[in-house]
């Protein structure tokens, strides 16, 4: 089950083998982590729904848990890398769509949207692009959308980065290293209408501008 504990776990909703499971790793995103958690568990073509709290010291786990989420907490933040690989272990699903907790205006048909290359054997990853949910974050993508959050990937792709838990901020860099160098290119799917709410939002001008820059300072560590 990995190191973190896991809390009031929901049966699948279908028996049996999971055709896909939603993985999100959260830290203190009590504010948005109920309505992503409602979105997911009422997209048909998900059996699941995982939250790793990161070592989250707000209400997160409790929301997720309340919303319909099966619950990993962590005991101490690890970052995004571990907490996607403790999400993975936590499910036997074949494709794993991981979201970000702080997203707004996500629907069941981004979701649907976003699985559908890799449910159907198009593409062993696709990739979420914000569009028309706000200027900002819409501009961030358009530069760099291989930091997109948003992304559906065959298990069999995941298991073969080595350093996914050691990649914090970085992880998806080290996803999109991979398939570089493994030559598969990835689908871009549009999530019209999605954004996310800002570091600065969240934590204040001084301390949101503080974690972005420890953010930005992750993902160069991992550039190729």
């Amino acid at each position: 089950m990995g190191v973190g504990a896991e809390t009031e776990a929901r049966p699948d909703r279908h028996p049996g083998v999971a055709t896909a499971a939603a993985v999100i790793p959260a830290y203190n995103e009590e504010a948005t982590i109920g309505p992503i958690v409602e979105v997911l568990c009422a997209t048909p073509s998900l059996s699941e729904v995982v939250v790793v709290s990161d070592g989250s010291e707000d209400r997160t786990a409790e929301v997720a848990r309340r919303a319909g989420a099966r619950v990993i907490e962590l005991p101490f933040n690890m970052g995004k890398g571990a907490a996607m690989r403790e999400g993975l272990r936590a499910t036997t699903a074949e494709v794993v769509v991981f979201l970000d907790a702080d997203l707004v205006g996500l629907t069941s048909e981004h979701v649907a949207a976003l699985l559908e290359p890799v449910l159907r054997g198009q593409r062993e990853m696709s990739i979420g692009l914000f569009e028309g949910g706000r200027a900002l974050t819409d501009l961030a993508q358009a530069i760099t959308p291989n930091l997109s959050g948003q992304r559906a990937v065959r298990r069999r792709l995941l298991e073969q980065v080595q350093d996914i838990d050691a990649a914090r901020f970085g992880v998806e860099i080290a996803l999109t290293r991979y398939l570089k160098r493994a030559g598969i290119e990835p689908e871009e799917v549009i999530l019209r209408n999605v954004t996310h709410r800002t570091k600065e939002e969240k934590l204040g001008l001084v301390k949101g501008f503080a974690a972005r820059m420890r953010m930005y300072w992750e993902i160069v560590r991992y550039l190729p």
